[in-house]
């Protein structure tokens, strides 16, 4: 579990405006904290099969989260990927390769 002081710190990072506690941006960035935090968790205690379960279940809120997201506001999805480093992100950074390619290839007008 994360401490109030961590969350308040995720929230203020990823808000959308003030006040902001339950956008998709905000429940993504604790979820992905939280992941975090279970993973070491259960690197050091392997047998622990109930906090596996309750990984499993973060993991899955998170990617419905982030699959809402990409399909309401595909913008705040890619920042938001970016920012956390998800594997998403890899999809992003090849387009992004992709253009600057394209705009040495076209001749300037």
């Amino acid at each position: 579990m994360l401490d109030k002081d961590k969350k308040q710190k995720i929230i203020a990072k990823f808000r959308t405006h003030a006040g902001d506690t339950g956008s998709p941006e905000v429940q993504i960035a604790i979820l992905s904290a939280e992941i975090e935090e279970l993973i070491g968790h259960l690197k050091t205690h392997r047998k622990d099969h109930s906090s596996r379960r309750g990984l499993l279940r973060k993991v899955s809120e998170r990617r419905r989260l982030l699959r809402y997201l990409q399909r309401e506001n595909a913008t705040s999805f890619e920042k938001l990927v970016k920012q956390l480093g998800l594997k998403a992100a890899k999809q992003f950074a090849d387009l992004d390769k992709h253009d600057d390619v394209v705009d040495e290839l076209e001749p300037a007008v």
